[in-house]
Formats: structure tokens, sequence, C-alpha cells
């Protein structure tokens, strides 16, 4: 248990930071991206981010120095945790593709003009996916138990709401009033409750 715990813990640490800034690179510079297309913007991207994985993981005994072992409960915790964040991504998956998912109607409107996604678990909320990432990600801190995968959850929090306001932007520009409108009637992260007359 101990290994997979490990394992899990470095997956995160790896993959989590470079996820994010990737979305910091790419949605306030969009329109320099179109430019190049997607092929380009993300050959450009991949080596910076690569080398960040390649640091984090050259540093991963330091980071991974505090293990606070195998614990049941929240094991538990993680898989309830993730299971609502699966469930989550299902109802997500059936709106947004893959292409959609990994920003090619940012990087190529013409070849991929995309839609504002305005039904299913989109008319409740507009960003299910940075909810079930964080969900996964607190599943997973809590699942490895080591005290840098809880940081990276909390420095996540901050990290994607601050790429919620860029992709907010972006997307006004892109859809104009009916993303305001879109924006009046459907809340970002936490349904309204509904009413019953």
């Amino acid at each position: 248990m101990n290994s997979v715990r490990y394992f899990i813990a470095l997956v995160t640490l790896i993959s989590l930071p470079p996820a994010i800034l990737l979305w910091f690179a790419i949605h306030p510079f969009a329109r320099f991206w179109r430019k190049l297309g997607p092929v380009w913007t993300y050959a450009l991207l991949g080596v910076p981010m690569g080398l960040l994985m390649v640091a984090v993981f050259l540093a991963r005994r330091r980071l991974l120095a505090i293990d606070f072992g195998t614990s049941p409960v929240l094991i538990t915790l993680s898989v309830l945790t993730i299971a609502v964040g699966s469930w989550m991504a299902v109802r997500r998956r059936k709106l947004l593709t893959h292409g959609i998912l990994v920003g090619l109607p940012e990087l190529s409107q013409r070849r991929y003009p995309g839609k504002l996604l305005t039904e299913g678990v989109y008319a409740k909320i507009r960003h299910p996916r940075y909810i079930e990432a964080l969900l996964w990600t607190l599943g997973y801190a809590l699942f490895a138990n080591y005290l840098a995968v809880y940081i990276a959850f909390l420095l996540a929090i901050p990290g994607l709401y601050l790429v919620v306001l860029l992709e907010e932007r972006e997307l006004r520009e892109r859809f104009g009033a009916e993303y305001d409108e879109y924006c009046r009637r459907v809340p970002r992260f936490v349904p309204r409750a509904v009413s019953r007359s």
C-alpha cells in the first residue's frame, strides 16, 4: 500500500502544477496562440511544462519527505471524493469533448468553432470540470496522505479560481452577450437551490 500511495503522490505532484500553469499560459494569450495553432502552441508550451515535471521528479525525495502513513479512514474518504468527481466527469463528458477539454476552440476557432455549453451539468454550474479536478486532487491527497500533496491541493484552489477568471474573460470575448446572459442565469461553482412554487 505504501508504494501505491507514494506513486499517487508523485504523479499528482508531477502533473498538477504543469496542468494549471498551462492554462495560465494559454488563456491570457489566446489570440497569440491562435496564430500559431494548436500543434505549435502545445509543442512550444510542452517544453517548459516538461522541464517543470522533470524538476518535480528530481525533487521528489524532498517533496515527499513528510508521509503521514496509511489511514483507512482517509482512504475511504478518498474513494468517496473520487467517486463524486467521477460522477461529475461522466455528466460533463457528455457535452465537453476531449478536443474542447484540451483547448482546441481557444487555439483554432476556424477549425473548432465550438459553442457555448449551457445544457446538462452546464445548466447547473458553469465550471464543473474544475470542481471535478479539485475533487479528484483532494481524493488523491487523502489517499496518498503526504504533506506535499495536501499543499498542492490547497494551492490548486486559488490557482484554478484564477484560471476560471481567465477562461471567463476569453469566453466573454468569444460569445459576448450570450455568455453574459449565461453568467446571470448559472452560478460558477455551486448550484442554486431549486425553488418550489
